[in-house]
């Protein structure tokens, strides 16, 4: 038996509605304009059902802090920095504005190894979202968490190198740079308390990034809001990404893409072409 074993298995429910506030807010956030119907686009589900602890009961990081009671959803696994690593979506229908949702999320693996930077432990946990009691999204989401970082350690990622991104070779290219704006927003629309996306010093001086960090969703929107201008809204019948570095807020991100069918490959890049998310995608 394994020391989180008892956390295998594990379920909790949540319950939402996509109001036309919210909605009207996601998209304000990205500059996009609603649709000739109630239909959301691909992503939106990011930002519902969203963890709702007390402010009294968030760590030092922001998050929910965990425990061992036999109430909490996530282990207590004692490393402190925690990332979201990637997820593995399913798109099975659209989202739409005024619906009832509902989320049932499983504790599906937790394991520990050794990386170069140290001990991580991951724990994958699987969403499946409802929109009026049909399944709308099947989400498998993969957590990293590691040891805290020494005082002294470099900041990550590297200062932007010399070198410059090119775009040959890819069907689509986009260029965006994230600010402290749009990340406070999608923070607040995620209701998302982790501190390196909106408080500098502790992003440098605690989990010694060089910067506010993107969240990792928020990319993965951005990746598929370019695959939506190319193939049309709600068109994917999956998608997956995984993150390879952090991305700053204020610095270019590259959005990229390329392929049909059920072989699309889209990508996020640094200025320097240090790739930021690697993601694939298929239509339905």
């Amino acid at each position: 038996m394994g020391e989180w074993d008892s956390w295998l298995g594990r379920n909790e429910m949540r319950e939402d509605r996509l109001d036309e506030a919210l909605a009207k807010r996601w998209l304000a956030t990205f500059d996009l304009q609603a649709g000739a119907d109630t239909t959301m686009p691909q992503g939106i589900h990011f930002c519902l059902c969203t963890p709702d602890a007390a402010t009294s009961a968030l760590g030092e990081d922001g998050h929910p802090a965990r425990s061992d009671n036999r109430d909490s959803f996530m282990p207590p696994i004692p490393m402190p920095r925690r990332m979201w690593a990637s997820s593995d979506i399913t798109f099975l229908s659209p989202i739409r504005t005024g619906a009832r949702i509902d989320r049932i999320s499983r504790i599906a693996s937790i394991s520990e190894k050794d990386g170069s930077s140290g001990k991580l432990a991951f724990v994958e946990v699987e969403h499946v979202t409802t929109c009026e009691n049909v399944e709308a999204v099947h989400e498998k989401q993969t957590l990293v968490y590691r040891d805290a970082a020494p005082a002294d350690a470099a900041l990550v990622p590297p200062e932007t190198g010399e070198s410059t991104f090119d775009p040959a070779g890819w069907d689509a290219h986009g260029e965006v740079a994230p600010d402290p704006r749009l990340l406070f927003r999608y923070s607040a629309l995620t209701f998302n308390t982790h501190r390196i996306h909106y408080d500098t010093p502790y992003a440098r001086d605690i989990e010694r990034y060089r910067g506010l960090v993107v969240h990792g969703p928020l990319t993965a929107s951005l990746l598929l809001q370019l695959a939506a201008s190319r193939f049309g809204d709600n068109r994917l019948a999956s998608f997956s990404f995984r993150g390879v570095s952090p991305a700053i807020a204020g610095e270019p991100l590259h959005l990229v893409i390329r392929g049909d069918g059920d072989a699309i490959e889209l990508g996020a890049f640094a200025a320097d072409g240090r790739q930021v998310t690697k993601a694939k995608a298929a239509l339905a």
